[in-house]
């Protein structure tokens, strides 16, 4: 510990960043909320720990600069001397001409030739903790609440797929400027609906990021998609589907061991059991062999 430093400590001072900034406690606001005919039906309290919060600025332009590096393609692509075609000859001989010496046409120096240090295919995704993606979206919510930019729709009453619709809603709603439209992952035809508004952007809940919010100058939630909890952008967003196979019962898996142990006896069993003798052979009794006609005779 230098002696500056305990000079500090002694006199009871306090050294620059060794305290955590303290932030205000969230805030209760509220949004309007509003039927697709733009009748008002009264206010939304939101969420103090969602839309209450202090902007964390620092941590959104990070955030946001790593989400639009990550939109960068990466394609481009350039040839060295190596990948171009020809410059397998001299271009002229070594000597007697006055001109730098050259060993091929395809040298980075002359025309037609190879790019020194090009670009190349690269990715630039940034790595992000997962915390500061979610204070980031929070602050970007927090910043719209405080200047009431959210607007909240009790259902949108689309039936199907149609831009006219659509516009009578946006122009009802008197939204002016872009218009970010959150939808849950089944209104499919809320969706196309807004498709072909130029200034009308639809994401969904579980695709809601900070660049969006905070591009936007309007930001309309349903009361389906509504956050009530900042656990909602954890970044983990499971959908549960209904038509999802269940688990096997746990059940089967003594019953496959009772057989399994019976197969086992009935194995011991057949080894233990003795071998059976081969049966015996029958004996054949030699045959007698009839006496010659002579030996008969003399007999008689």
């Amino acid at each position: 510990m230098s002696t500056a430093t305990t000079e500090f400590a002694r006199s009871g001072s306090v050294l620059r960043n060794s305290v955590r900034k303290e932030r205000p406690a969230p805030i209760t606001r509220t949004a309007p909320h509003r039927n697709a005919a733009g009748h008002d039906l009264g206010t939304v309290d939101l969420e103090p720990t969602v839309f209450g919060l202090e902007p964390n600025r620092a941590v959104l332009h990070q955030v946001v600069t790593a989400q639009l590096a990550a939109a960068r393609a990466g394609t481009q692509s350039t040839k060295t001397r190596a990948e171009v075609r020809g410059g397998g000859a001299k271009p002229f001989r070594q000597k007697g001409t006055g001109r730098a010496r050259q060993g091929s046409s395809r040298s980075p120096s002359m025309i037609g030739g190879g790019v020194a240090l090009g670009p190349k295919p690269r990715s630039y995704a940034q790595r992000t903790p997962r915390k500061m993606v979610r204070l980031a979206l929070l602050s970007a919510l927090s910043d719209r609440a405080d200047i009431g930019q959210i607007v909240v729709v009790d259902d949108w009453k689309i039936e199907g797929p149609k831009t006219k619709d659509a516009a009578t809603i946006v122009r009802k709603l008197k939204l002016n400027g872009s218009v970010l439209v959150v939808l849950g992952q089944n209104e499919l035809d809320v969706e196309r609906s807004f498709a072909n508004l130029p200034q009308v952007r639809t994401t969904t809940f579980g695709e809601l990021s900070a660049h969006d919010v905070i591009r936007a100058d309007w930001l309309v939630f349903s009361d389906a998609t509504l956050p009530t909890a900042p656990s909602d952008f954890s970044g983990t967003h499971v959908v549960e589907h209904d038509d999802a196979p269940e688990a096997p019962a746990k059940a089967e898996k003594p019953v496959k061991a009772a057989k399994a142990t019976k197969v086992a006896k009935a194995t011991k069993a057949t080894k233990a059991a003795p071998k059976a003798e081969p049966a015996a052979k029958p004996v054949v009794e030699d045959a007698v062999e009839p006496a010659d006609d002579e030996e008969a005779d003399t007999d008689a």
